[in-house]
């Protein structure tokens, strides 16, 4: 192979489940360089506590290689696909890889955690504001966001952490009474 690194970027795999370990074992066995970010986290076996490392990104490994031979990394075991739109592959951006290994490399610990975006519809979780619903307007500092509450077509802004804030899903109906559901909305200037 006398191609350069230059053609060479990195992708997201989806793996069979529970395969990522030995995917990326196969894939870095093959000469191709690979991610596998890990956590470590307790769990409940028979009674005991043990402490596990899982994947951060359960069901997927990264992968650095030339798109246009992508074959070889195709007919790894374990392997489903190259993550794109459609039928094409899109790399991912240098900078969210970037910050992967720096997270990795720091120590820190880490979990996986939803997905959450700006204008994105989420629900608290944790008491006293079980079950409020609201639209996700800003973060704020360390792992804090920003919800506005439309209650009495008043606006009232609160801030809650990340932790219990989990995102609603496409199903979640946004004209409920108003005795059942307390809705947000986002704070218009």
């Amino acid at each position: 192979m006398s191609l350069g690194l230059d053609n060479h970027r990195w992708y997201a795999l989806q793996v069979r489940t529970r395969w990522e370990v030995s995917t990326s074992f196969l894939l870095s066995g093959k000469g191709y360089q690979t991610l596998l970010p890990t956590y470590r986290h307790k769990k409940s076996w028979s009674g005991k506590l043990k402490e596990i490392s899982a994947p951060l990104f359960p069901g997927y490994v990264f992968c650095r290689f030339d798109v246009r031979n992508r074959l070889p990394v195709l007919i790894t075991p374990g392997v489903i696909a190259v993550v794109g739109r459609g039928k094409v592959p899109v790399p991912v951006e240098d900078g969210e890889i970037a910050a992967i290994q720096a997270v990795v490399s720091s120590g820190c610990h880490a979990e996986p955690w939803p997905f959450l975006e700006l204008g994105q519809r989420v629900c608290i979780e944790s008491e006293p504001l079980q079950g409020l619903e609201g639209i996700l307007i800003n973060f704020k500092g360390n792992h804090r966001i920003v919800l506005s509450v439309s209650l009495l077509r008043r606006s009232v802004a609160l801030e809650i952490d990340r932790s219990c804030v989990r995102p609603l899903g496409a199903q979640a109906t946004v004209l409920e009474p108003l005795a059942s559901r307390r809705l947000l909305s986002e704070v218009v200037a």
